[in-house]
């Protein structure tokens, strides 16, 4: 049973949230603000937490900030209508998804069931000798999918489950063009709905994780109003 943390000062989104996740076999926990959640997860973390973005005491913001220097745990944002520079600016913390207040919760429920498939998958739980789990080396750049991790110019690299999709389905067809469409089919589930601006967002973050102290990461090219590309240094 996964175990779901929700962060949200509105008792009654807590509440019917928390009543629909039951429901769906997840364990929950609830907490009203960031500072309540982060004491929690010093003791024992979530597989996959969903944050409010504005809370008193600490608010989603600082909270993703403080959760992403220690676990790439899947973190999904709930945000209001009007709220889209936060949006952005969540995802390129290292947020992997999120979703507009108010919300459908079978979408919600939708959503974190594709990342906590991402997330068993890159974790190894079956194990097969496929493309997507063997171990891949392009130039400077190798990925070891079974224990998620990345190493570019001999550097370790902590990314997210959607980040980390993204890279290895560049990085498979170096030099090949992938549109934004088939990265979002890459990233996220048939069921979930995304926009081309949430795909940038992860790419900006990546190009960001992967950069070095002497120079750029400009392995991924941009394609304007094609996609991207892998090129093999």
């Amino acid at each position: 049973m996964s175990r779901i943390a929700l962060v949200d000062d509105d008792r009654n989104i807590l509440t019917s949230v928390q009543i629909t996740l039951e429901a769906e076999g997840f364990d929950v926990e609830t907490y009203a603000d960031g500072q309540q959640a982060l004491d929690a997860f010093n003791k024992r973390m979530p597989e996959l937490a969903v944050l409010d973005i504005k809370m008193p005491r600490m608010d989603g913001m600082d909270l993703l900030q403080r959760l992403r220097q220690k676990t790439t745990m899947p973190v999904i944002f709930l945000t209001s209508k009007d709220d889209e520079i936060d949006e952005v600016l969540g995802l390129r913390m290292g947020a992997d998804d999120y979703v507009k207040k108010p919300f459908s919760q079978r979408l919600l429920v939708e959503r974190i069931r594709a990342l906590l498939r991402r997330q068993d998958a890159i974790s190894g739980e079956v194990i097969e000798d496929t493309e997507e789990t063997k171990i891949l080396e392009r130039g400077e750049l190798t990925m070891d999918p079974l224990r998620h991790a990345v190493k570019w110019k001999g550097n370790d690299v902590s990314l997210t489950v959607t980040e980390f999709l993204l890279l290895q389905a560049l990085a498979q067809r170096p030099g090949f063009v992938k549109s934004r469409d088939q990265l979002m089919d890459v990233a996220y589930d048939d069921q979930v709905y995304v926009d081309d601006r949430t795909i940038d967002s992860h790419i900006k973050r990546l190009r960001k994780k992967m950069r070095t102290a002497d120079d750029e990461f400009s392995a991924i090219e941009t394609l304007y109003g094609i996609g991207y590309r892998y090129n093999e240094e």
